[in-house]
């Protein structure tokens, strides 16, 4: 990554470039880059490729202005950490469904990142709805966060099968949100090439919630989250009340994409599987 290309990057988050790889830098960006650069899985229906290649990733968030899911993301934002001086790790996770089972390997890509004061952190700023801020990776009580209390817990036994009779592997661990496992984490070093096929999978298989919806989202200001997903605009003020209208217009929809997010579109995307649509919103 070269210094050009970090200068870019922190323009678009609006952070000055830190002195020193911290962990309140970390912590500062961590919450910018949820703040200016959307969940977003526009790419695949609008028919774009969507290529885990640092230069690719890397316009995509400054050149283009856009955002993306969990690898191209996380992807990224990896990359700007490690130019920065961080120590960066990738690891691999699979992302629990409302029945409580795991999907598929390569699910999502989250962050280990270890800083210059010595801390290690969980970074992911490619789930959607999550902790506005890392969270300490070694601590295993409840971590207090904007955005939920946060557990990153050692994988227990799956007596009852609800893992699909996947048992955890050494040293996994669940990533959990106000007492709902979200994710499963891998703490074996991955490379970003080892995701292709996870990101292939997600963004062609009709099974794949992301095929089936539209999904742009992003923290506010004051806390809470934006999200439009079709012509759905939601609103989630910080003590979690919502507010939600139908976006009437194709012009609506196309302001609020400008407006909101930053995004600017020549069209109204549409659903790739409309036949299989959910509502799936971060």
């Amino acid at each position: 990554m070269t210094s050009a290309q970090v200068d870019a990057y922190l323009r678009r988050l609006g952070s000055a470039r830190p002195e020193q790889p911290t962990s309140e830098a970390l912590r500062e960006l961590h919450l910018r880059h949820l703040l200016t650069v959307p969940f977003e899985n526009l790419s695949i229906h609008l028919g774009e490729e969507i290529t885990l290649e640092e230069k690719r990733l890397l316009d995509k968030v400054t050149a283009d202005r856009r955002g993306g899911f969990c690898y191209e993301l996380n992807g990224a934002f990896g990359t700007l950490l490690a130019a920065l001086g961080y120590e960066v790790e990738l690891l691999a996770g699979r992302v629990y469904d409302d029945e409580g089972r795991p999907g598929i390997p390569y699910d999502h890509l989250a962050l280990r990142v270890r800083t210059a004061d010595g801390d290690t952190w969980l970074a992911d700023v490619g789930f959607g709805a999550h902790s506005h801020y890392p969270l300490a990776y070694a601590e295993r009580g409840a971590q207090d966060d904007p955005g939920g209390t946060f557990r990153v817990v050692e994988a227990g036994p799956d007596p009852a099968g609800v893992h699909g009779g996947d048992a955890p592997g050494a040293g996994d661990l669940d990533v959990v949100r106000d007492g709902t496992p979200q994710y499963r984490l891998e703490t074996r070093t991955r490379v970003l090439g080892d995701f292709v096929a996870g990101a292939w999978w997600h963004s062609t298989s009709p099974l794949s919630h992301f095929t089936r919806s539209l999904v742009c989202s992003r923290v506010t200001d004051d806390g809470g989250r934006i999200t439009l997903s079709g012509r759905k605009l939601k609103t989630t003020a910080p003590d979690g009340t919502r507010e939600k209208r139908e976006l009437e217009t194709d012009e609506e929809v196309l302001t609020v994409y400008r407006n909101c997010f930053g995004i600017e579109l020549d069209g109204v995307p549409t659903v790739r599987n409309p036949d299989l649509s959910d509502s799936a919103d971060s």
